[in-house]
């Protein structure tokens, strides 16, 4: 059993402070997580000393009667899978974290209006921007089926909502599709486990192209004050980073990275993501 407590002591209270830059939000949200997935890799019979943590203390500055003011210093655009709570996988707490959530981390419209908000409003303490994929996710599962068989894409075609979504990812698909042929040969596509390598391909290179848009989009907003950064969570291991692990590593390389700046940044990371250890697991390479 592991217990998450929310703690708030109007008789002593300690608030974290709040990252001065980029570098600082970034490891805090690092850290964060590495505690996270250190906790539920525990041994089950730790002593309850072990399996108990403070999220979250700092309910401050709000006056009797009154609100506390909006200053969460990372904006996260992250899945709406429910197997990724954005604030617990970081170990933060409410008014931390700006939380944007929907089907494959894809950028619409209603989404960019959030983050204009963020950037915008919430400029003074917003440090960094985080685009949050995950691995194994549904929607992304969703636009390799319907890239490798056009039946599926059929069937979602008169479905605009869900077209929408699954329209915005085949670019990361077939960006994937060439990384796995570059690494393993045109004939990879043939191999069993070309699918699900797919996937995991496509996740990561959906997560990066996604925080490379972010920072297109808004670049006169970005600079030393606030970065864009991305990273992939791991639903088996719980860390959020970039997939790696070829040759037997950690299938996770930890911590939140900066996107490629260019097509030729975006294709290393696709070969990169094509012999990590997800996708050589998929396709049965040693």
């Amino acid at each position: 059993m592991f217990e998450f407590v929310y703690r708030y002591d109007p008789n002593d209270m300690h608030p974290k402070p709040r990252p001065a830059d980029p570098g600082e939000a970034r490891r805090r949200l690092d850290e964060g997580n590495a505690r996270f997935a250190a906790l539920l890799a525990s041994a089950p019979d730790a002593p309850e000393a072990e399996r108990r943590v403070v999220v979250h203390d700092d309910l401050w500055d709000a006056p009797v009667g009154d609100v506390l003011v909006q200053q969460p210093f990372a904006a996260v655009l992250g899945c709406a899978d429910a197997r990724v709570p954005t604030e617990m996988v970081f170990l933060e707490g409410f008014n931390d974290l700006f939380v944007v959530r929907v089907a494959g981390n894809v950028l619409g419209s209603e989404c960019l209006g959030s983050l204009d908000y963020a950037l915008t409003n919430l400029a003074d303490g917003l440090k960094l921007v985080v685009v949050l994929g995950h691995s194994r996710c549904g929607a992304v599962t969703a636009a390799v089926d319907s890239f490798l068989d056009p039946e599926q894409y059929l069937a979602t075609a008169p479905t605009h909502p869900i077209r929408a979504v699954v329209d915005k990812i085949m670019v990361s698909v077939r960006a994937g599709q060439q990384a796995l042929e570059s690494a393993w040969g045109p004939a990879v596509a043939r191999h069993p486990g070309y699918r699900r390598a797919l996937i995991e391909t496509a996740v990561g290179l959906n997560t990066a192209l996604t925080a490379a848009t972010v920072r297109q989009e808004f670049r006169d907003q970005f600079g030393p004050a606030r970065e864009v950064v991305y990273g992939v969570y791991d639903l088996t291991t719980r860390r959020v980073g970039v997939p790696g692990g070829v040759g037997g590593g950690s299938p996770v390389a930890p911590g939140l990275a900066t996107a490629p700046a260019d097509l030729a940044g975006f294709h290393r990371l696709g070969v990169s993501l094509a012999t990590s250890a997800a996708a050589t697991a998929a396709l049965g390479v040693a």
